[in-house]
């Protein structure tokens, strides 16, 4: 039967084994075989930890054979004896999981060290200091990671210790404190009823299960939550001789990055210490010196550094975080990994080494995450500055903001136009609110979820919102908002984190967004590799105007209805939707198509050369009228004022009783859409007309138009062949007035069940369809969006119903499903129909990964959201998104 190996000595292991070894203990054998300066060592793997998590002391057993073999070659190495009274070796025991986790889990200094070898290794090195330092540290350290003691109560006795001497640091302690020190630790570890081991293999062996223990301590299992990391991965362990730092000042210890891990620049950054310990460093018990200042205390050990730092990063083709010791004047290199960086950081490195030729462009974009453009594009609140969070809700859309507060939307928008900064606060925010939500810096909402209208719109304007803070008791009426016993008054300021979800009182500073030009050389870069192209959601010729600096191919989604939301032109709209017969209705939308075209007409020039898709009316017609209540406040008042025969309450009368008349028990699945089309058609042919009246004009002037005309909520052959024809009719009649052609295509929004079911048939009249992913999930899953978000989809993701949001992340096996059906039976009635989903889905970098599975043309988002769309879609091809 053969042994299972579970220690490797650094020649049989290499950079590729990080599975195996550990991060750490796959470039330690790496840098081994390479030839550079690292102090002798060995290896036990992840497969140990494993294994030790189902039999600790068996495995133990199993592994320690392997471990005494491995410390005899190490004391063959070094010409010292582990446990000796003469020259004793002494090893570091450290973590090393195969994805980094830096800071998470333990590491052990110094091991070995007892009563005898304390005084054998103040004999071998003439330094009774230094040794009595190194053991008064490894008891320290020892009783904290294996004996699970109180880290602070050994802080205090060291702060005491330095108190008594009038000193100020740990290495201004004389050997007499120290000597002192090493006593009161021991008899503190006896007074707490436990037992410091004296016999070095004890020590060794304790530390290695502390090690393997550590895996699963409450702050690693919390990190690799927040970073996604597999909890099946395990620790290796790397077991290392010492080497030391803290022998006087021609020795030393430091940590540095082959390029500043904040900006990228290609320059070395990090810190040092003279006469310290790794460990003085990094918990910052001693203020590190920059590195640069390395040269002029020992300037060939700098200069060796610079040369194996320059190795490293050449040889891994990735920034380098380094961490190093100097003995008596001889540098050593204790660990290599790729270095963590910012966002800015992550980009610019990049793009610096495929201009450098160290990595091709598909490496390049490799290394940047969605995340990290998220990052970019909103200004940020610093997590390490302290706040003080009033409330906590949805985080709806990312970034930071800073203003006053106001709950009016007419105020938001005025106060806006005078420069200030202004956070809109409302229970919730409805289609009237647009102006407001555009002005402001911010959007807070009590009620509603993540793709709630503030949630979407502020999305869509690339502002932050918190949704859904429901601690927040929000009176219209006072103008006040209470939490608890607080109370926030109109124009108190506030901050909101969209990223986190955080209300907090006060102002804090944001951190500005950088799109760089390096940032738009690696987009440049994912394009060529993306099979999707990504288009744009977009209004206005302001969006269409933005989506394409943000590298959007096309227009997805033109939300006509929100065209009609301009204080200027929501009259107009109320008189249409008024109307009591087709007459009046026509007067109306004449009126209307003026302004129509005249936004057409800004939104093609701005997509020149790009597709545009324009959704005909969509929303219910009540929507554009103001709720029942409120005309009856206002009629009310004038009555009060005796003037309730004027035309101004005649007029809010006719309003009231057609909002009466229309309205519906659930809009969503009511009178809307191409319903609309069908039973009132002008509508519709008022805006066909607007769209190549529009585009008919730019064609002749020489500019590239391309309109998809979208038909939304279609669920059946007959209201598509219709509507089909009413484009076709217009389109031809305009094509004879005015002689020339405007290439289109006539498309329908995927977004009912029934819809994606008989995609076959409806692709019969259908050029493209455009799936709607949100209303498909609300109509998959009969969940109210809102509703559900803010009432139970959170406790469904928590307590595990629901393996994600479905409005966030696209669910795969309903919705997915409803669009493969689709996709599939599209193709076979009409194999090159156009295919591509303009719903909140189409900025999620996972549904982006499924819509490139389906083989889909195009997704489509916010302009805010395009980069972020651009980079997952070559993630996507190089398989890192799935």
């Amino acid at each position: 039967m053969s042994v299972v190996q579970w220690v490797y000595e650094y020649e049989q292991g290499n950079a590729s084994m990080k599975s195996l070894l550990g991060g750490k203990g796959a470039n330690l054998a790496q840098m081994w075989n390479i030839g550079l300066p690292v102090p002798p060592g060995f290896i036990l793997t992840t497969e140990a930890c494993k294994a030790y998590w189902e039999d600790r002391a068996g495995l133990l057993d199993a592994v320690w054979p392997q471990v005494r073999q491995s410390m005899k070659r190490m004391e063959s190495a070094t010409g010292k004896t582990f446990g000796g009274k003469e020259n004793p070796l002494l090893v570091s025991v450290r973590s090393g999981a195969p994805v980094s986790m830096p800071g998470m889990m333990d590491t052990i200094l110094n091991l070995g060290l007892n009563g005898d070898t304390v005084e054998a290794l103040a004999a071998a090195s003439g330094d009774e200091r230094f040794a009595l330092d190194s053991y008064r540290r490894f008891i320290q350290m020892y009783s904290d990671v294996v004996l699970e003691l109180e880290h602070g109560d050994f802080e205090f006795c060291l702060a005491q210790a330095k108190k008594e001497q009038g000193c100020r640091h740990d290495h201004e302690l004389s050997p007499e404190m120290l000597r002192k020190l090493v006593g009161q630790y021991l008899q503190m570890v006896q007074s707490k009823g436990k037992v410091f081991p004296e016999d070095p293999w004890e020590q060794l062996r304790l530390a290695i299960e502390a090690v393997f223990r550590s895996w699963n301590t409450p702050r690693a299992v919390t990190y690799r939550q927040i970073q996604r990391i597999p909890d099946d991965l395990g620790t290796a362990v790397s077991v290392v001789s010492m080497v030391y730092g803290n022998l006087g000042n021609d020795c030393g210890t430091g940590v540095c990055f082959t390029r500043n891990p904040a900006t990228g620049e290609r320059e070395l950054f990090g810190e040092f210490l003279l006469n310290a310990q790794g460990e003085d460093v990094v918990a910052g018990i001693r203020t590190p010196r920059p590195i640069q200042e390395l040269k002029a205390d020992m300037p060939e050990v700098h200069g060796e550094l610079l040369r194996l730092t320059s190795l490293l990063e050449q040889h891994y083709k990735d920034m380098q975080d380094i961490e190093f010791t100097v003995e008596r004047g001889k540098l050593y290199l204790l660990q290599t990994r790729n270095g963590k960086r910012t966002a800015k950081a992550a980009v610019r490195v990049a793009v610096d080494m495929v201009r450098e030729n160290l990595i091709p462009k598909d490496e390049a974009v490799r290394r940047v995450t969605p995340e990290n453009v998220e990052q970019l594009l909103h200004p940020q609140l610093d997590p390490n500055l302290p706040m003080n969070v009033l409330a906590r809700g949805l985080p709806a859309s990312p970034g930071a903001a800073v203003g006053k507060v106001v709950f009016q939307a007419d105020e938001a928008e005025k106060l806006g136009r005078s420069g200030e900064a202004v956070i809109l606060v409302r229970p919730e925010t409805t289609p009237d609110d647009i102006h407001g939500l555009f002005a402001a810096q911010g959007v807070l909402t009590s009620h509603g979820g993540m793709t709630s209208h503030a949630a979407v719109v502020a999305r869509g304007l690339g502002k932050p919102c918190v949704s859904g803070c429901e601690a927040l008791d929000i009176d219209l009426q006072r103008e006040t908002i209470r939490v608890g016993d607080r109370i926030i008054r109109k124009h108190e300021i506030l901050t909101l984190d969209g990223s986190r979800g955080l209300v907090v009182l006060g102002s804090l500073p944001l951190i500005q967004p950088s799109f760089t030009d390096d940032f738009r050389e690696l987009l440049s870069f994912a394009d060529e590799i993306a099979a999707l192209e990504v288009w744009a959601n977009g209004d206005t010729p302001e969006d269409a105007k933005r989506a394409r600096e943000f590298g959007a191919r096309g227009i997805g989604l033109c939300r006509t209805e929100h065209m009609f939301m301009q204080a200027e032109r929501l009259p107009v709209m109320q008189e249409m939707v008024a109307a009591t017969d087709r007459e009046e209705r026509v007067a109306a939308l004449n009126r209307l198509k003026v302004m129509q075209k005249d936004d057409f007409l800004g939104i093609f020039e701005a997509m020149q050369g790009f597709p545009v898709t324009v959704r005909l009316l969509d929303p219910p017609l009540h929507e554009f009228l103001p709720k029942v209540p409120e005309l009856q406040g206002r009629i009310a008042e004038l009555e009060k004022k005796g003037q309730g025969d004027a035309p101004e309450a005649e007029h809010l009368r006719r309003l009231a009783r057609k909002a009466e008349s229309l309205r519906e028990s659930n809009p969503m699945l009511g009178f809307r859409g191409c319903r609309l089309g069908i039973i009132y058609p002008e509508i519709y042919e008022m805006q066909v007309e607007a769209i190549f009246e529009a585009a008919g004009e730019l064609v002749a002037r020489g500019v590239s138009v391309h309109p998809d005309i979208m038909m939304p909520l279609v669920g059946t052959l007959e209201e598509m062949k219709r509507l089909r024809a009413m484009v076709g009719e217009i389109a031809e009649r305009e094509e004879k007035r005015t002689g020339v052609r405007v290439p289109y295509l006539v498309g329908t929004m995927i977004e009912l069940p029934r819809a994606a079911l008989v995609a076959g048939q409806l692709a019969q009249e259908a050029e493209f369809f455009s799936f709607g992913t949100n209303d498909l999930t609300q109509t998959t899953f009969g969940y109210s969006r809102d509703d559900a978000e803010g009432k139970f989809l959170a406790e469904y993701v928590r307590l595990h119903v629901l393996p994600e949001n479905p409005f966030h992340v696209l669910d795969r096996d309903g919705v997915g499903r409803l669009l493969e059906i689709a996709v599939q039976d599209g193709r076979g009635t009409r194999p090159a129909i156009q295919i591509g989903i303009c719903g909140e889905h189409g900025g999620n970098p996972s549904s982006i990964a499924f819509c490139h599975k389906l083989g889909l043309k195009y997704v489509s988002c916010s302009p805010f959201r395009v980069p972020v769309a651009r980079l997952s879609a070559a993630l996507s091809v190089l398989g890192l998104l799935s």
